[in-house]
């Protein structure tokens, strides 16, 4: 699954070596002050800006990063941005981004979202997408697939932390999203109560990526609301920070 301690994980997956992955927790070495204490990296949840903004450079530092993260405005949607390593003047709108050159730096912020992680074997391409149920339902991996411009069986997928089925209660709206489209999702839903199900973000992932023909996948295991290392919306409400999984070529 992954290496971790209290501050990073660091994804456990046959990446080639010119591929870095990480994941930072709440409990990094930042200096975001409650309800978003210490380690809050985005700028849209009502932390103080000048805050985010140290926090972030003290993420660049402590990684050692070879430049600033391409951080995305993300919405929940399929677009996806090809980045290089320098920032433009503005976040480009999208919930994923691959890259072919080096040095640069992919960023994905969630908090119960999945994030997913993406290289080719041969280290010559790098993805990170955000996969909400929305998201996620709509196509956002297998676009992410596509713009990478690799045959899938040459790619690979690491799913970070998100919300665990077992904490993740949906109505029906959302089952229906993906068994509608394929009926086989159904195996990912478990009812609770009337119109209610709990909803497996990673196995769905996992099966819209082998349905995509990659077959290469790693990671999981995690529930962000059931572990205090990082950010929950459904925890913590409208004033939850962001963790960020990152991924970069050296």
């Amino acid at each position: 699954m992954s290496v971790a301690n209290d501050a990073w994980i660091f994804p456990d997956w046959p990446a080639p070596r010119q591929v870095r992955a990480a994941v930072t927790t709440r409990h990094g070495p930042g200096v975001s002050a409650p309800p978003f204490e210490r380690f809050n990296l985005g700028l849209r949840s009502g932390d103080l800006v000048d805050t985010v903004s140290s926090n972030r450079s003290i993420l660049q530092q402590a990684l050692g990063l070879p430049a600033t993260p391409r951080w995305l405005r993300q919405v929940h949607g399929t677009g996806v941005a090809e980045l290089g390593p320098l920032p433009a003047a503005e976040e480009p709108q999208a919930d994923a981004a691959v890259s072919h050159l080096a040095g640069t730096v992919l960023a994905i912020l969630t908090a119960d979202c999945l994030p997913v992680l993406f290289c080719a074997d041969d280290g010559s391409t790098i993805g990170a997408a955000h996969a909400g149920w929305r998201g996620l339902a709509a196509g956002v991996l297998e676009a992410t697939a596509v713009q990478l411009s690799m045959p899938p069986a040459r790619l690979m997928a690491w799913l970070g932390p998100c919300i665990g089925a077992a904490s993740y209660e949906v109505g029906e709206e959302v089952r229906a999203a993906f068994v509608e489209r394929d009926p086989v999702a159904a195996a990912c839903f478990e009812p609770t109560r009337a119109g209610h199900w709990r909803c497996d973000l990673t196995a769905l992932a996992g099966q819209r990526l082998r349905a995509a023909g990659i077959s290469r996948i790693y990671g999981g295991g995690f529930d962000t609301l059931a572990d205090p290392r990082f950010y929950s919306y459904r925890r913590e409400g409208a004033r939850s920070g962001r963790f960020a999984s990152l991924i970069w070529l050296a």
